[in-house]
């Protein structure tokens, strides 16, 4: 198995930033997708916000990043 002795020295606390860090690491990826990638497949005629992926993501991503941060 996986050998996860050398992080015992982390606090619980840094271990709940270091991840938070992550995940707004991800939304800024997010955020740097260009509109014609996010609405791909969709007319311009048809689209809608709530047809934009980025805001799906980000709100995904607060989500898991609430409930990771409570525990």
């Amino acid at each position: 198995m996986l050998n996860f002795d050398w992080l015992s020295g982390i606090s619980q606390e840094t271990a709940k930033l270091i991840f938070f860090s992550l995940y707004l690491l991800i939304g800024v990826l997010v955020l740097l997708l260009p509109d014609e990638y996010v609405y791909e497949g969709i007319p311009k005629e048809n689209r809608h916000w709530w047809n934009n992926l980025k805001l799906w993501s980000w709100t995904v991503l607060a989500i898991l990043a609430v409930v990771y941060y409570q525990f």
